[in-house]
């Protein structure tokens, strides 16, 4: 057991949500509430250094880590049982041959610190009390190629077929909104799906229950209760699909055609006839509309997507309206790489041939719009459909909103301001 858990907080917002990445939503709960509910097992107090702080002097067993790092249970476990038996404070570092860490983690990243071939996070354990000198604890994520996309290869460029590297433990800075979809959808959702594969493998009786379930319940495999939870105060029309693993909320309403697959729903949500969900995020209080289309997406709390609008591989900041008719596509056409704000805020490549768009929060994407792949729309944007403004092929700022051009432009609230620089 752990005496303390040190944050370390940090000034840095993550575009174009204009937030810091410890409160975004990371599989519908905000990034310090994950990292609280991981460590509690191991420690119950906190304490927080901000970036003009120094270190607090402690002598006794502690973790301290950065708030802008998604982890999950499996990796914390397997970090600090390691750490445990080195009798010496350690840092977590990931080789660069680690496939999961190379292909997702490092492009677009600014929290990784070189040294030769190894990568060190900001993640320590001390097991008595904090000192200057710590050795690296090389960790592996144990990750394994998975096929996400039906096409023909020719549209993979020349990477070959369109894979992922998914880890059966999670770990991951969130820096940039491309890194909210990895940990939503390579690291969270297709890595809880290749977890209960192996555990389906590995565990003969836990086999055994899903199918006694699956038998007992009168359902196909997929959508026996061992896959599908459902929250309380439901309603779901009987002709909807619904298969696992999936996490349906309270107070949730799902309407007559609706497919989801391996999806997390939130609560308060209302999901209305015939819309298609796969591999996606719905936050707390989402409202979609008929025949919203959905494919390993995140909608963040309170958003609204209106009725046949297609998202794929995108981000959706709170509080957004998305009209009906808008497509977020995300292939080029020709082979063109894809580039993403990292970091720093510099565009870079995203080491991904196929990827969507990202919108900020308080955004109003009006009807009929086609927003290009790797594009981001800054938090508190309007953008109205016009003759002059059909598809957002660039980045959009705040400054660039169509509000501005409107008299009643006092009705938008700039909500998330840029961060000042000094």
């Amino acid at each position: 057991m752990l005496s303390y858990r040190i944050v370390l907080r940090s000034n840095k917002n993550v575009t174009p949500f204009n937030e810091p990445a410890r409160d975004l939503r990371i599989l519908n709960k905000p990034l310090w509430l994950i990292q609280r509910d991981v460590l509690s097992p191991y420690c119950e107090q906190e304490i927080e250094v901000f970036p003009d702080e120094d270190l607090p002097e402690i002598n006794q067993p502690c973790i301290v880590f950065r708030d802008n790092l998604f982890f999950d249970e499996s990796f914390i476990s397997e970090f600090l049982s390691l750490a445990q038996q080195q009798n010496c404070a350690v840092r977590v570092a990931f080789s660069e041959d680690d496939p999961a860490f190379r292909e997702h983690c490092l492009p677009l990243s600014a929290s990784y610190e070189k040294q030769g071939n190894q990568y060190f996070a900001d993640l320590w354990f001390y097991p008595n009390g904090i000192v200057d000198e710590v050795k690296p604890l090389v960790m592996n994520l144990q990750s394994q190629e998975i096929g996400y996309y039906h096409v023909p290869t020719y549209m993979a460029f020349n990477q070959g077929d369109l894979t992922y590297q998914v880890p059966l433990r999670s770990f991951l800075a969130i820096d940039s909104w491309v890194h909210v979809f990895i940990a939503d959808a390579i690291f969270g959702l297709f890595a809880r799906g290749a977890r209960f594969e192996n555990k389906l493998k590995k565990d003969p009786k836990f086999m055994l229950k899903v199918l006694f379930s699956s038998l007992y319940e009168g359902k196909q495999l997929l959508s026996c209760s061992k896959l599908v939870s459902i929250g309380n105060n439901c309603t779901i029309d009987p002709s909807a699909v619904i298969h696992g693993p999936t996490t349906i909320g309270d107070n949730v309403t799902i309407g007559a055609g609706v497919v989801i697959e391996n999806c997390i729903i939130g609560n308060n949500v209302n999901i209305s006839q015939g819309c298609n969900l796969m591999l996606s995020v719905i936050g707390d209080g989402t409202f979609l509309p008929f025949r919203a289309s959905l494919f390993m997406t995140t909608l963040m709390d309170n958003c609204m997507v209106a009725q046949n609008t297609c998202l794929q591989m995108s981000v959706i900041g709170r509080n957004t309206f998305i009209g009906a008719g808008t497509t977020f596509t995300d292939f080029n056409l020709v082979p063109v790489e894809l580039r993403a704000r990292n970091g720093n805020g510099v565009l870079s490549s995203s080491n991904r041939p196929v990827l969507g768009g990202c919108v900020g929060h308080n955004c109003r994407i009006g009807s009929g719009l086609v927003i290009y792949p790797a594009r981001m729309i800054e938090s508190d944007v309007i953008l109205i459909s016009s003759q002059n403004r059909r598809v957002i092929d660039h980045d959009v700022t705040y400054e660039e909103s169509d509000h501005h051009n409107l008299t009643q432009s006092n009705l938008h609230n700039q909500v998330y301001p840029k961060q000042s620089v000094e």
